[in-house]
This record gives C-alpha cells, structure tokens and sequence, in this order.
C-alpha cells in the first residue's frame, strides 16, 4: 500500500509540474475568458451601425407608419416604383434589406423581405406580427366590425404552470433543467475524454522509454495502474479547481471593464421590448432557485470519480497495448460510442420523458450512467435510492472493467514492436 501512495504521489507531482500542464492551467481560462469579451466587444462594435431597410407599400393601409427608426434599424420609405426597381435600388444602395407589401385592388395579398444576409426569426416575425394586426383591423373594419371591439372582448388568458405542491414554475423551467442538466453532463464527458487521454499518453510514453520495465520490477503492474489512473484524476481534480477560480476572476474583471451591456445582443432591439414585457423574470429566477444544485454538485463529484475511474481503466490498457498514439484509433470505438450515445439520449430522450424508460434504463448503463443521470437529476423526483442503485452498479463495473484493463496492462507494458489488435487482446485477458 505504501508504494501506491508512492506512485500516486509521483503521477499527481510528475503531472502538476510539468511546464506544459502548468502553462494550459493558467492560458485555458484566458482564453476562454479572452474569447467571450472578444464576442462581447465585437458585438457591441456591430451594433453601433444601424441597418437601413427600404419599405415599399404598394397597398392603401399606409404600414409604412408601423416602422419607426431605432438606433439599429433605419427604415427608408420607398414611392412611385415598381418591386423590381425597389429591389434592385435596395441592392445598388446596400441596404439590409427590403420589406415588399403587394396588393390587389388596395388589398394586402403578399409580404416578402429581400436581404442577402440571413435575418433572424423573431425580427420576421416581428414584422409579420405588426403588419398581420393592422392589416386584419382594417378587414374587419371594411366589413363594419370594430377592432376595438373585438380587442375589449377578446380572452388571451397565458396559461399558469404549477407543480402539485402549488408552487408556480415558469414556461422555460424544462429549458432552463436541460440546459444544466446538459451543461453538467456534457462537462463530465469532456473531462473523461481530456483526463483520459492524459493517462493513456503517460502510459504509452513510459513504455516507449523502457522505464516501464524498470517500475514494475518493484512494484505490481495493477497498483501501477490503479496509482497512475488515481495521480492524474487528482491532477485534474486541481486543475479544474483552478480554472474555476482563475475564470471567475478574469471574468469578473472583464465584464467591470466592458460593461454589462456589451455582452446583450441588439440585433433585434424590435423585439427585445415586447419579449421583456412577457418574460416573468421573477419566475425564471424561482425556477433557477429550484433546481437541486446541491445534489447536483454531490452527484457530479461522486460520478465524475466513478466514470473517469471506469474509462480511465479501458484507457489505461488502450495505451499498454500500443506502441504509439497512432496505433490507439483501432480501439478507441467503445470508448467514444457510448459517450456520444449518452449525450444524445440525455439531449433527446430525458429533455422529451426524464422519467420515460430510455432515460431511465440508460442512467443506470454504467457507461452512459454518469452523464445520463446527471441530466436527470435538475428535473427532480428522482429518489435517493435511485441514485443509488445508479452509482452502485457504477462503482461495481469498475472492479470487473479494471480487473480486465489489468490483464492486458500487465502483458502489453512489456509488449514492443508489434501490432496489437483485438484478437491478441482477447488472448491477454485469458491468461
């Protein structure tokens, strides 16, 4: 047990102070840090310049009064010319876009927008929405019907979301528990694939270096194994740790720097008033409050252990069984597959039924179980015992899987100049 401290010891020391993982801890959060105040800045600069849009109506509702002029929108009243002089005026002068209302005997028939850039769907349908109302209070009036009427009788009651308990939710709870659900799920596969590809390139460097025969003259190749795979988790544990510190604070101090109000999109300031007013922020806000942060902290930590531990293992017998990194593509399918597999059916089958069959039998597949579970658990209703039983059967496979990658570390660290493929792994694991 001593000379696994030893080793664990050595792999977390070996890896902390390498210039290389040094100079990745501090640059990542600059650079993630550096790209999202770039976006914040580029986007500000962008919404600087006002898009002039040509309106043509060749109606007799006069829309044209609907459009007025904003510090991102200047629209310019098109008279006395054909659609295609319009368009073709439109184009020559460089303008965003065109907004064409056809008639027929003064009647609206079509509306059309020409632009060469790619216009989003809520500044469409802001437009549609504003020329649909007048266009339709104008029908009813050439049929003797009052608008205003109508408006004073008319029922837009917006439907109450609540739970059992009587606690008011708002309509972007499931968006807002997939997204985090999502964010945390997506995190823990991307940490198993970076960690464990950590730990496959020591191993196959110390192999290509022959020090590998040296270290297991002295010490058991599975508290070689088990030492390495423990050193580079505490490692990554670290360096996670610091980038969370190191981000926080430069993100703090760009957005003090910047402003707050160069990191909103203006690009549809038309509809950003009207989605204000129906936005009940105060319910986003209680439904962010809700969400189950401390068990989903708990169950992060207790399934990033356990899923980097079981794909570390096939990892670790990955780069013994190799030569280089080349050689590892061969066998890298049942490592990426059901890490993909689970994103997919946490994103498609959990966000649609978190409580459905697929959702439920997947989160307790050891491989896809970490990442499933994990976007299960913000929509909530998910007993303990649940869990449970998930992280058990977890840490159970992860006996049985490194027992296997054992029996093939112990002959493939010895192993050189030959091709390995999964044939000769299936003989290693028989002896």
């Amino acid at each position: 047990m001593d000379k696994l401290w030893l080793i664990i010891k050595r792999e977390y020391l070996n890896k902390v102070r390498n210039k290389t993982f040094i100079v990745m801890t501090f640059v990542s959060p600059l650079i993630f840090v550096g790209v999202v105040l770039l976006i914040g800045w580029l986007t500000s600069i962008n919404s600087d310049t006002a898009r002039k849009i040509a309106i043509l109506d060749q109606t007799d509702g006069d829309f044209i009064s609907l459009f007025e002029s904003s510090d991102r929108n200047e629209y310019i009243k098109l008279d006395g010319i054909s659609k295609e002089a319009a368009v073709a005026a439109s184009k020559q002068a460089d303008y965003y876009g065109l907004i064409l209302m056809e008639s027929r005997d003064g009647a609206l028939t079509d509306l059309s927008f020409y632009s060469d850039d790619s216009p989003s769907k809520d500044f469409l349908e802001s437009i549609e929405d504003k020329i649909n109302d007048k266009a339709t209070s104008q029908s009813l009036e050439d049929v003797g019907i009052s608008p205003s009427l109508i408006l004073e009788r008319k029922i837009d009651k917006e439907i109450q979301v609540q739970n059992f308990s009587g606690e008011k939710t708002s309509k972007m709870s499931g968006w807002i528990k997939i997204a985090t659900g999502g964010a945390a799920g997506y995190l823990l596969m991307m940490f198993i694939i970076i960690y464990g590809n950590m730990v496959m390139r020591s191993v196959i460097e110390e192999k290509t270096s022959r020090i590998i025969e040296i270290i297991v003259s002295s010490v058991k190749p599975i508290y070689l194994m088990i030492g390495k795979i423990t050193g580079t988790s505490l490692a990554g544990i670290t360096q996670f740790i610091i980038w969370v510190i190191v981000g926080f604070i430069l993100l703090t101090i760009g957005t003090t720097f910047f402003g707050v109000e160069a990191f909103t999109n203006p690009a549809n300031a038309d509809v950003m008033a009207q989605a204000q007013d129906m936005t009940k922020m105060e319910l986003v806000i209680n439904d962010i409050a809700q969400l189950p942060i401390l068990k989903l902290l708990i169950c992060f930590f207790i399934y990033f252990m356990g899923g980097y531990f079981l794909y570390a293992s096939i990892y670790t017998a990955i780069g013994a069984a190799v030569d280089n990194e080349t050689d590892t593509q061969q066998f890298m399918l049942p490592v990426i597959v059901p890490l993909m597999l689970a994103i997919y059916v946490g994103f498609f089958s959990v966000m649609d039924n978190p409580h459905g069959t697929v959702a439920v039998v997947f989160s307790y597949i050891p491989l896809t179980s970490p990442i499933v579970m994990l976007m299960r658990i913000p929509f909530g209703d998910i007993a303990w015992w649940e869990i449970a039983s998930s992280m058990l059967l977890l840490y159970v496979s992860i006996i049985g899987v490194a027992m296997l990658a054992a029996k093939i570390y112990r002959i493939g660290i010895l192993m050189y100049g030959k091709k390995t493929n999964w044939k000769e792994l299936y003989k290693w694991l028989r002896y």
